[in-house]
């Protein structure tokens, strides 16, 4: 897909969490990502594109610290809100675009992304950034659509991959450096289309270092 425009998820930001869908399918991709990959409380977590951190915060209970990374100030703005109103102690936000940024460092044991994927333009430089994040023995979580044809979003805009075909994921997870993978479906959300029903599946890949 070329000449992507990319969305304003500054904007979007304080509208994001009304969205029922939204909260939804985060709490169902939480939900598969604490039965897949087994968060613990000796884990430092990373939420990569994390938004107003509903993945996150579900994620902050299981874990003994976790980083909501994201390239949009407005949503970490929301997601900063949420961690004074409760008192999170465990919970930080960074703002961080890989597509410009250094990396933070090793300092992970699991890294995380929910419908992160299919917005960035090279897929594999990101796995292997991932790959560099963590510590030994440690694990990533990526949930994302799979393949699809274009009309799960209204508008494509930001949108350099229309889902992902489970077998080719494997593979970039497979030459970026992890292995043991497992591919789970988290969730099917339904939505609408052109006023008929349709149903998009989003899998969940788990894989650990090499």
């Amino acid at each position: 897909m070329s000449e992507v425009r990319e969305r304003d998820f500054d904007k979007e930001a304080l509208t994001w969490d009304d969205n029922p869908i939204a909260v939804e399918r985060s709490r169902a991709v939480a939900q598969a990502i604490i039965r897949e990959a087994s968060p613990n409380k000796n884990m430092d977590a990373l939420d990569f594109g994390a938004g107003t951190g509903l993945v996150t915060l579900a994620l902050q209970p299981f874990v003994k610290t976790i980083t909501a990374a994201d390239t949009s100030q407005g949503m970490l703005s929301v997601l900063d809100s949420k961690i004074a109103e409760q008192g999170f102690t465990n919970v930080r936000t960074m703002l961080l675009d890989l597509d410009t940024d250094e990396p933070p460092g090793t300092g992970f044991d699991l890294v995380v992304t929910s419908m992160v994927m299919h917005h960035m333009p090279d897929v594999p430089k990101v796995l292997r950034v991932f790959h560099q994040m963590l510590r030994p023995g440690g694990l990533v979580a990526i949930a994302d659509l799979d393949t699809e044809d274009g009309t799960f979003h209204p508008d494509n805009t930001g949108i350099h991959h229309l889902g992902f075909d489970r077998k080719v994921m494997q593979r970039m997870l497979e030459t970026s450096g992890f292995c043991e993978m497992k591919i789970t479906t988290a969730h099917v959300m339904n939505k609408e289309v052109e006023g008929k029903p349709r149903e998009y599946p989003i899998f969940l890949a788990v894989a650990h270092l090499k």
